[in-house]
């Protein structure tokens, strides 16, 4: 059995949302997004948290919306803003569903900023940084 038939064609559906990434627009960014099994691996990497001590919250996020340390919301790069996706501590197993509302993050090489509380569900804040894996909720 190839490796796309055991993951449900996720390796596939994997390459063709990067492919579509590099080569078409947002609009098709996000339908390829839809596409994608559920729980397919976007990508992995290191994950922190804001809100709290820093200024952000109450201000406006990408969304246009105020930003809410609280609530479960996530800033990243690339993915459309209003996609639900599911966080998954690769450490402890922990994971939370959260929505992207904002961009970020902008610093350390991290590939996603979770809202205080919803860092606080799969990490203890003080911490600082969690290793992650982000899927599609």
């Amino acid at each position: 059995m190839s490796p796309a038939a055991r993951d449900g064609g996720a390796s596939l559906a994997l390459y063709l949302l990067l492919m579509k990434f590099l080569f078409s627009s947002a609009a098709a960014l996000a339908a390829s997004l839809v596409a994608l099994p559920a729980h397919a691996i976007i990508e992995c990497g290191s994950a922190s948290h804001y809100g709290v001590g820093d200024g952000f919250h109450g201000r406006t996020a990408a969304n246009g919306r105020t930003f809410n340390a609280y609530a479960m919301t996530a800033a990243h790069p690339w993915l459309p803003l209003g996609s639900r996706i599911l966080v998954k501590n690769r450490d402890n197993g922990r994971q939370v569903a959260v929505t992207i509302t904002d961009r970020g993050p902008y610093y350390g090489g991290r590939i996603l900023d979770l809202s205080y509380g919803s860092f606080s569900h799969i990490a203890s804040p003080s911490r600082g940084t969690a290793s992650v894996c982000i899927s599609r909720a």
